[in-house]
């Protein structure tokens, strides 16, 4: 078989986790990423009959019965992730409706997958309903949008609509906006279960005084969705205490939708 390193999936998942904690969203082992892989490119490298170990989930998730996941491991550190993948990464296929994983590769220290398992595999669950070719959830904790929620209202629609107004672009990239949590204890079911039911409707959803979660079909995706929100907020951070003299006001926003043929979300725009 074909070393598993040099999947197209693995160099990719590496270089991006890197670029992750370069950009300063992941320090310690803060951040989690997982990717939804086909059994195809699995079974080019590995032998998915024989499993390493079994892993007991704690939640049910019938409808991802069968499938597999790159997922980073809990307590890694993003950095080390270059160096040593097959400690700070596994792969996984969940059976039993989703309440075994069966480790196939990766975590060789002994390790396991995120503490954040449960809120990923629920999200991916619910933005396969909306579209069957997403394959990517990622977590992090950009300092910007971290503040925000220390300084802004929670509420989604002005959250959105805040961020849509710091640059150009962010409406073209997430029109759907963004949804945000209120703070709740992470690494549990309950917030699995709240950010799933968000990701239904958006593909940002913001843990105020946490972290973002982005999802997307393929790692850049998501990634950009991160940043460019992130780069929202960093601008918002700058200016929200001085006068605001000019503005992109929501006639604004209605021509950037006409020229890029994109739709606010329904009600956010005046």
């Amino acid at each position: 078989m074909k070393d598993i390193l040099t999947a197209p999936y693995m160099v990719e998942m590496i270089r991006t986790v890197t670029n992750m904690y370069n950009h300063g969203w992941d320090e310690r082992n803060g951040g989690n990423v997982s990717m939804l892989l086909d059994e195809a490119d699995v079974a080019e490298y590995l032998d998915t009959e024989t499993a390493i170990r079994e892993i007991k989930t704690g939640f049910s998730a019938p409808q991802l019965d069968g499938k597999y996941f790159l997922v980073t491991g809990t307590g890694k550190y993003f950095k080390n992730v270059q160096y040593e993948p097959e400690i700070n990464l596994g792969i996984v296929r969940l059976t039993d409706g989703g309440e075994t994983a069966r480790l196939l590769w990766g975590f060789s220290d002994g390790g396991n997958f995120t503490s954040e398992f449960p809120a990923h595999m629920m999200s991916h669950a619910a933005r396969l309903s909306v579209d069957p070719e997403n394959r990517i959830i990622m977590h992090c904790h950009p300092s910007n949008l971290l503040a925000m929620t220390y300084v802004h209202t929670l509420d989604e629609r002005e959250f959105t609509r805040t961020l849509w107004r710091m640059s150009t672009e962010c409406i073209v990239v997430f029109p759907e906006g963004v949804n945000v949590l209120p703070w709740m204890v992470c690494g549990t079911n309950e917030i699995g279960e709240a950010t799933a039911e968000k990701m239904l409707t958006a593909r940002l959803v913001v843990w105020a005084q946490h972290g973002i979660y982005g999802c997307g079909r393929t790692l850049d995706e998501a990634f950009g969705l991160i940043e460019t929100a992130e780069k929202g907020a960093e601008i918002y951070m700058k200016i929200a205490h001085l006068p605001i003299l000019n503005t992109i006001t929501d006639e604004d926003l209605h021509k950037l939708e006409e020229r890029f043929g994109q739709k606010g979300r329904e009600g956010y725009l005046d």
